[in-house]
C-alpha cells in the first residue's frame, strides 16, 4: 500500500519526507534544502550575496543560479561587499563576458551598486543584518501547502520598498520574500518535512544582530 503524504511533501530516495522542491531529482536541491534554506543567517557577506543571487534570479530558475553560484563567489569575491564596491566600468566589461555566470549588464551593474549601498548600511547600523533582521515577521507555529505564502508579504513589501528608498536595485517585494525564506527570517519548511524542526531549533537559538 502506497504511503500518502501531506499535499506539498516528498520522500527522497534517502526516505527523508521534504518540501516537495527538495525531493525534486535535481542535483543539489536536497542538500541546499536540507542545510541552508530557512536556517538563519547573520553573516553580513552571505546576507549580501543572497540579495545578489535573487537579483540574478529574476526571470530566471534557482536551478540555473544554483548550479552557478560558485562562479559567481569567485568573481565577485565571496561577495566581500567592501571589495565589490570598488569594481569599474572595466569590471563589468570583464563579467559580461564570463560565461560562467548570468551575463546581464544591468545585473551585474545592481551588485556594484548594491555592495556600495551595502558599506553603508553597515557603517550605519553596525552590521547588514542589524538591518535586516529588523523585518523578521512573527513565527508561524504551523506551515502547510495550503497556509504558506508563496509570493510576498506586508514585510517583503516594506522591506523591498525600504532598501529602494536606500538605493538599493533588483530587490522587489516577491525576491524580498524568497530572501527572507532562504536567511531564515520565516521558516516555511512544511509541517512534515523532516527539516522543519531543525530550522525551528536553529532559529530558537540564533542570536539576532
Amino acid at each position: 500500500m502506497s504511503e500518502t503524504l501531506a499535499d506539498g511533501l516528498t520522500r527522497g530516495p534517502d526516505g527523508r519526507v521534504r518540501c516537495g522542491w527538495g525531493g525534486e531529482a535535481i542535483p543539489g536541491f536536497a542538500h541546499y534544502h536540507d542545510t541552508e534554506w530557512g536556517f538563519p543567517v547573520d553573516d553580513d557577506h552571505k546576507l549580501f550575496e543572497k540579495v545578489c543571487l535573487e537579483g540574478f534570479q529574476s526571470g530566471l530558475s534557482w536551478r540555473t543560479i544554483l548550479d552557478k553560484r560558485p562562479a559567481f563567489r569567485e568573481v565577485f569575491l565571496d561577495f566581500d561587499f567592501e571589495k565589490v564596491a570598488r569594481f569599474d566600468d572595466a569590471d563589468v566589461a570583464r563579467l559580461l563576458q564570463d560565461a560562467r555566470i548570468v551575463r546581464h549588464r544591468g545585473k551585474i551593474q545592481a551588485t556594484i551598486n548594491n555592495a556600495q549601498r551595502a558599506c553603508e548600511m553597515a557603517e550605519a547600523h553596525g552590521s547588514v543584518g542589524a538591518f535586516i533582521w529588523r523585518y523578521e515577521p512573527p513565527a508561524q507555529a504551523s506551515v502547510t501547502l495550503a497556509t504558506r505564502v508563496v509570493s510576498k508579504t506586508d514585510g517583503s513589501t516594506r522591506l523591498a520598498k525600504d532598501l529602494k528608498k536606500l538605493g538599493w536595485r533588483f530587490f522587489g517585494p516577491t525576491t524580498a520574500y524568497a530572501f527572507m525564506q532562504a536567511m531564515g527570517l520565516v521558516n516555511d519548511h512544511l509541517d512534515g518535512c523532516v527539516v522543519r524542526a531543525e530550522c525551528e531549533a536553529a532559529r530558537a537559538a540564533f542570536d539576532r544582530p
